[in-house]
């Protein structure tokens, strides 16, 4: 009996480990977009001067 539930548990875990893979990959449009709005967004709070505003 401890052997069917290992061997269920295993199928389990590579079941989960596959639907993760899947729903990275449908979505991976969409997960690209948003690290890249992500790092657009960080470079440019980096990149605030103080004086921005102020014409030369």
């Amino acid at each position: 009996m401890k052997v069917a539930r290992l061997v269920l548990k295993i199928v389990a875990l590579s079941l989960a480990a596959a639907a993760a893979i899947c729903a990275i990959i449908a979505y991976w449009d969409g997960l690209a977009e948003l690290v890249d709005t992500a790092k657009g967004k960080l470079q440019h709070s980096a990149h605030i001067d103080e004086y921005d505003d102020y014409e030369e």
